[in-house]
């Protein structure tokens, strides 16, 4: 981003999904990170220690894509990893969100991803949701367990642990945590209720026909749900 402008809105746009998150329960206490690309050297990253439902603009930092601190004051977190990860492995993705929201967190805790199409809409915005292997936090662990799916995933599950989102802007990677905590307490729900009904693979396809043709939504074919 070269304009001033577009790099005061970054930081606007980031502080609100930090609040929202927030609001939404998605994050307690300390919890949780979220970050936007700035450019080819900077990327933009809520520090360790801090809030979201407080975080301003000026507690964000900068940091290289070595998770150097080269702007700002505060700690960076040691989760910085994921983040540097998805930003190095994909040039589509802008925005990064983790958190541990209760109903997709029960779910990871559970050992179980998303990966059969039981929503239309979730099926067209997350595709698979893939349970990455527990990997400790702070350690290399745990970007590690992104490996198998970063090249083609939108959300996944971090396992006894909780979720990632990614988006090519920042309001993007918030709606698909919004979505995949709403989709986690809907399948929870009806599963108290008995089970959840997936749809026929056939109408699965339908849907990507669908997407495709209609509004030139391409989805990668290792992100199709089974």
């Amino acid at each position: 981003m070269s304009l001033m402008s577009d790099y005061e809105n970054a930081r606007a746009e980031l502080v609100d999904a930090c609040h929202k998150v927030y609001e939404k329960g998605f994050v307690t206490a300390y919890d949780g990170n979220l970050s936007a690309r700035l450019d080819s050297e900077r990327i933009l990253i809520t520090p360790s220690g801090k809030c979201k439902g407080e975080i301003e603009a000026a507690d964000l930092l900068e940091i290289d894509y070595r998770g150097n601190l080269v702007g700002g004051r505060g700690k960076v977190s040691t989760e910085a990893k994921i983040h540097l990860l998805a930003y190095t492995k994909r040039k589509d993705i802008d925005a990064v969100i983790h958190c541990h929201p209760v109903y997709s967190t029960a779910f990871a805790t559970a050992g179980e991803g998303f990966t059969r199409g039981v929503f239309p809409e979730v099926i067209l915005a997350l595709g698979k949701v893939p349970l990455c292997k527990y990997g400790t936090p702070s350690t290399e662990e745990l970007p590690n367990s992104m490996l198998p799916y970063i090249e083609f995933s939108w959300a996944m599950l971090f396992e006894n642990h909780g979720a990632i989102t990614f988006g090519k802007n920042i309001k993007g990677a918030y709606y698909r945590m919004e979505k995949l905590e709403q989709s986690a307490k809907t399948l929870y729900i009806a599963r108290t209720l008995g089970r959840e009904k997936n749809l026929p693979l056939l109408k699965v396809k339908q849907l990507y026909n669908i997407a495709e043709s209609t509004y030139g939504i391409k989805i990668d074919p290792r992100n199709r749900v089974d």
